[in-house]
């Protein structure tokens, strides 16, 4: 089994500022994202490509200006792509996310309204773009009602189908029943987006991958609408426990939180409810009454704090001695 990660801070994380985030915000983030190699990454306002225009979402930033930052992380292997609310499509929006370049456009609509976005799906396949889907609110459904609508839109073109509990409101045995059923029903790849309402995200994310999602939405530090998501850092640490996920560089990605994102989100008031080296504990094993003796060798020898955490855990994770920490970052370093 593998699973991929589709980060969705730039979408539904704009929620936490307003419409959708600014220019820098967008610029950091995408940089962050595509170097640590994050597969699939969902940028723009927070309603989609078009809900500036049709929606009044004029408190972000413009199309045009989204499209324009994502140009600059089009070489670095990372799928860039946009969300678009099925209830708000104009033609025009395929034809200029065709034009900037990017490499997919995620149609979205409530389950049960899966008919109206059928226009949409197939001029995106025309256009010679990827087709991804939301299944928005999808427990207004059973799951195989849900199933039945994938099917419908699979056969219109769909390149993968995503289980949205937008309201974070199911729990593990909902989701495991939804994916497998919808796994059983499709062929293309199925995603599960999780939110964080009843403190499931996590569960319902592992639930999702050991019935076979093939790919989990999250988003940085948990943003998102209302209680957030899955923080993607968090779902990176949790599938290594699963040996998943390993292509992803974990500590330049939570480097880049801790040194880069979190001092630019506060003064939006927004801060991180799991700092990253109380995520690499949770990883790693390692009791936060040693991190002193860690710190002091990272410093010294240069080598990455969290890295020297994991490694040293996996051979003593309880009482590693500063010799032992030490030899370790040795070894670090002589790769």
């Amino acid at each position: 089994m593998s699973v991929k990660l589709m980060d969705c801070t730039l979408r539904d994380g704009g929620n936490v500022v307003g419409k959708g985030f600014n220019a820098e915000i967008t610029d950091l983030v995408l940089d962050g994202l595509t170097s640590a190699g994050v597969p699939i990454v969902e940028l723009g306002n927070a309603g989609g490509i078009g809900a500036y225009e049709v929606a009044g979402f004029t408190k972000a930033e413009t199309d045009e200006t989204y499209l324009k930052i994502a140009q600059k992380y089009m070489g670095r292997g990372t799928e860039l792509g946009m969300f678009l609310n099925a209830k708000r499509y104009l033609k025009k929006s395929v034809d200029a996310a065709k034009d900037a370049g990017l490499a997919f456009l995620r149609v979205g609509a409530d389950a049960g309204d899966g008919a109206i976005s059928i226009p949409a799906i197939k001029d995106i396949k025309a256009s010679g773009l990827k087709a991804f889907y939301s299944e928005m609110k999808a427990y207004v459904l059973n799951a195989d009602e849900l199933a039945e609508e994938a099917k419908m839109l699979e056969d219109a073109g769909l390149d993968m189908i995503t289980i949205m509990d937008s309201a974070g409101t199911m729990v593990p045995e909902q989701v495991a029943e939804y994916t497998r059923k919808m796994k059983a029903a499709v062929k293309i790849p199925v995603a599960f987006h999780c939110h964080n309402n009843l403190y499931l995200s996590a569960a319902n994310a592992i639930a999702a991958y050991e019935n076979g999602a093939d790919i989990l939405d999250c988003g940085l530090m948990g943003m998102a609408r209302s209680a957030g998501n899955l923080a993607t850092e968090a779902c990176v640490a949790l599938m290594r426990r699963y040996g998943e996920m390993q292509d992803i560089d974990l500590y330049g990605l939570l480097t880049f939180v801790e040194q880069r994102l979190m001092p630019a989100m506060e003064p939006f008031g927004y801060h991180n409810p799991v700092a990253p080296i109380d995520l690499i504990f949770g990883l790693s094993g390692c009791h936060s009454s040693f991190l002193k003796r860690y710190q002091t060798v990272a410093a010294e020898t240069g080598v990455n704090l969290f890295q020297l955490i994991v490694e040293a855990s996996a051979v003593n994770r309880k009482a590693p001695s500063e010799e032992l920490i030490r030899d370790v970052a040795k070894t670090i370093l002589e790769r």
